[in-house]
């Protein structure tokens, strides 16, 4: 079967079909998933069958993985490969065995926290429950493309701190052990379309550099409402099999609430990516 990319309706996103990624894809296959990757910003690809491992593999085409170095014991435990999270609310003996286990999750950009944040995100779907726990994904690009030009302006030199606690769903309940914090320029380039996109979130931007404190939380508030505008976001309802890929550097993406006695498992692996170089926005359009 041919490999086959069909747009999805609205902000973002591509739906992929003829390719089987739990074996080896050639150079040309390969080439066609990454310009998809660049164009669409998240890629689904229905009905996988997808080890581990083989996840491990098909990540590791597209750089380095992400490492999850924690301070404390992961809870997925030595057996589950170290590039990997499980995002699950199962539990055992009352402890869950993955992380970020409940509820609603607020928009964020994987990593923002650190010096290099991840370039991609890829999650599998395993077990999901009849209803909730979609995710959704804001086009970062057209946040940025359709802000004021006074705002563009006004906040064209600055920065945004980010900061997160592991396990976080919600910016007023941080949860778990602080991961860390970094500064990263508002607008930034993504280095390989050199495009411009707004990189802020509403879970983990904290505070604009160079604003006062009172200017900064409503500046923030003003980015955070734009960037959710439904027409900026595709809502992706899991199903079993489900592979989605997402671009970190030009969306953001959330989880919405769910019923805490369904299943819900899905496993992630992330590519290292570098730090984003602030916008030119003299020849940004």
């Amino acid at each position: 079967m041919a490999l086959e990319i069909a747009p999805l309706p609205g902000a973002l996103g591509a739906r992929i079909t003829g390719v089987d990624l739990g074996r080896d894809i050639g150079a040309e296959t390969f080439a066609a998933i990454h310009a998809a990757w660049l164009e669409y910003l998240v890629l689904v690809f229905p009905g996988q069958d997808l080890s581990a491992d083989a996840q491990v593999r098909f990540t590791e085409k597209f750089g380095a993985l992400g490492l999850r170095k924690r301070k404390v014991a992961r809870p997925e435990g030595d057996a589950v490969h170290p590039g990997v999270m499980l995002i699950t609310n199962i539990r055992e003996d009352g402890k869950p065995i993955g992380s970020l286990p409940d509820g609603e999750m607020m928009f964020h950009s994987d990593g923002a926290y650190s010096a290099e944040p991840y370039r991609y995100t890829l999650l599998y779907a395993i077990d999901v429950p009849p209803v909730g726990g979609d995710t959704l994904f804001a086009n970062m690009y057209r946040a940025f493309d359709t802000l004021p030009e006074a705002l563009k302006e006004r906040l064209a030199d600055c920065h945004g701190y980010h900061e997160y606690y592991a396990g976080s769903v919600r910016k007023d309940a941080p949860s778990g052990d602080y991961s860390g914090s970094y500064v990263h320029p508002l607008f930034i380039e993504h280095e390989e379309t050199h495009r411009t996109a707004l990189y802020v979130s509403r879970l983990i931007t904290t505070r604009i550099k160079e604003l006062p404190e009172g200017e900064s939380a409503a500046v923030l508030e003003e980015l955070f409402a734009h960037a959710e505008r439904p027409e900026f976001v595709y809502r992706h309802v899991w199903t079993r099999g489900d592979f989605v890929m997402w671009d970190n550097r030009c969306s953001n993406h959330a989880r919405t609430d769910f019923p805490e006695s369904e299943r819900r498992q899905l496993r992630r692996t992330t590519v290292l990516g570098t730090a984003p170089a602030a916008a030119r926005l003299s020849s940004a359009a």
